[in-house]
C-alpha cells in the first residue's frame, strides 16, 4: 500500500502504483509528520536512557537484604500490571487522580525543588539545553517508572547470578563499593544492559502516547489514506529499525561474555 494509491470502493479496495509519491508526502509535503518525527526519536533516546539508568539502579537497591523485600519488588513490579489494557486507559482519562494531583500541588503551596533548582540553573546559565532534558525526565519521572518494571526484573535476576565469593575476594584485595560496581557488576551484567535496551526501545515506540503512532492512526482513520499511512508506518519502522541496529551493535562491543 505504501507505494501505492488505494481508493475505497464498495465491496472492495483498488491499489494503483504510484512509486514513492507517498514517501515524498510523509517527508516533504505532510505538515505534521516530519516534525512529530524527530521530536518522537528524541524522546525515545532520551526516556530509554532514563529507563536502563533508573531500573538498574532500582535493581541494585533491591538487590540487598532488608525486611519486607519482597512486597518491595511487588510493588516496583505493579506498573506491568497496570499499564496494560483498560487500565492504562482508564488512567490516562482519570478525574479522580487529575483532582488528586491539584490538590497535592495546592497544598505544597506551589512550591516545587526542582523548580526552584532550574530556575537557578537557568540564572547562572549552566548547561540550559542539558539541564531541561534532565528536569524534563524528572517532571516525568511517574512514566519512567511506570515503563522499567520489566527491566528491573531482568537485571535484577542478572545481579542474583553473581556469585557472592567474587565480592568476597574483591574485599579482601581492598575495593571498594565503588569499584566493585564497575569491574564486577557491570561486566557481568552487561549482556543484560543489551537486552533491556532493546526492549525499552521497542516499548516505547509502541506507547499509547506515542505522536507518530497517533499521527498515522489519524490519517489511516479519519482520511482514509491508507497509502499514506502505510507510508508513514514504513519510515518510522525502519528508523526506529535503524536506531536499534546501530546502538546495538556499539553496545555489544562492551559486553562481556563468560562461561
Amino acid at each position: 500500500m505504501s507505494f501505492c494509491n488505494v481508493n475505497l470502493e464498495a465491496g472492495k479496495v483498488t491499489k494503483t502504483l504510484a512509486g514513492l509519491v507517498n514517501y515524498k508526502y510523509a517527508l516533504r509535503v505532510d505538515p505534521e509528520y516530519f516534525r512529530l518525527l524527530t521530536e518522537e526519536i528524541s524522546r525515545m533516546m532520551v526516556y530509554s536512557l532514563a529507563i536502563i539508568v533508573f531500573s538498574f539502579f532500582v535493581a541494585l537497591i533491591l538487590n540487598q537484604k532488608f525486611h519486607g523485600r519482597a512486597l518491595v519488588r511487588a510493588i516496583f513490579f505493579l506498573p506491568v500490571i497496570l499499564s496494560s489494557g483498560v487500565i492504562i486507559g482508564l488512567e490516562s482519562n482519570n478525574q479522580l487522580m487529575a483532582n488528586l494531583a491539584q490538590t497535592i500541588e495546592d497544598s505544597a503551596s506551589g512550591v516545587s525543588v526542582t523548580a526552584a533548582l532550574e530556575s537557578i540553573l537557568r540564572t547562572a546559565g549552566v548547561g540550559v539545553r542539558a539541564y531541561e532534558k534532565v528536569f524534563e525526565v524528572i517532571d516525568n519521572i511517574y512514566d519512567v517508572a511506570l515503563a522499567s518494571g520489566i527491566q528491573i526484573i531482568i537485571f535484577l535476576s542478572g545481579l542474583q547470578t553473581i556469585s557472592s565469593s567474587m565480592y568476597e575476594a574483591a574485599d579482601i584485595e581492598g575495593c571498594t563499593k565503588w569499584e566493585s560496581l564497575w569491574k564486577i557488576t557491570f561486566p557481568m551484567i552487561s549482556s543484560l544492559f543489551l537486552v533491556n535496551w532493546i526492549y525499552t526501545v521497542v516499548d516505547f515506540c509502541m506507547r499509547s502516547d506515542n505522536s507518530v503512532i497517533e499521527k498515522i492512526q489519524t490519517v489511516m482513520v479519519q482520511n482514509q489514506e491508507y497509502g499514506n499511512a502505510s507510508a508513514m508506518s514504513w519510515i518510522y519502522f525502519l528508523i526506529v529499525l535503524a536506531f536499534v541496529g546501530i546502538t546495538s551493535f556499539f553496545i555489544s562491543k562492551r559486553v562481556y561474555y563468560y562461561d
